[in-house]
């Protein structure tokens, strides 16, 4: 007989999967700025994601000693992953994710 997970051993699962959405990233890079994305939960916002501050660090790597501006923002292209915790049971989660083009000055 199989047993089956507990709902504690499932949202635990579940969490440890959004958990692992990919951070920052630089997508488009040219000489002197370039695009970077990254993860947010709608209800916490772009601004307060945890992610903003490595996205503002991968700009800050990129431009190095230079200051840079933010040219625009705004939320882009995001994915759906299913996930099956539980064998037969699928489960869709939405993630958003947001833009930051720069330009290095």
């Amino acid at each position: 007989m199989r047993k089956l997970w507990s709902s504690v051993t499932v949202a635990a699962v579940v969490s440890t999967l959004v958990g692992c959405a990919d951070g920052a990233k630089l997508i488009q890079e040219h000489e002197n700025g370039g695009v970077v994305v990254y993860p947010f939960k709608g209800e916490q916002g772009s601004v307060l994601s945890s992610f903003r501050k490595e996205a503002l660090t991968v700009i800050d790597k990129k431009c190095g000693d230079r200051s840079y501006a933010i040219v625009r923002e705004g939320e882009t292209k995001g994915r759906i992953r299913v996930i099956s915790p539980i064998e037969g049971q699928e489960e869709a989660i939405e993630e958003r994710r947001w833009g930051i083009q720069f330009q290095c000055r």
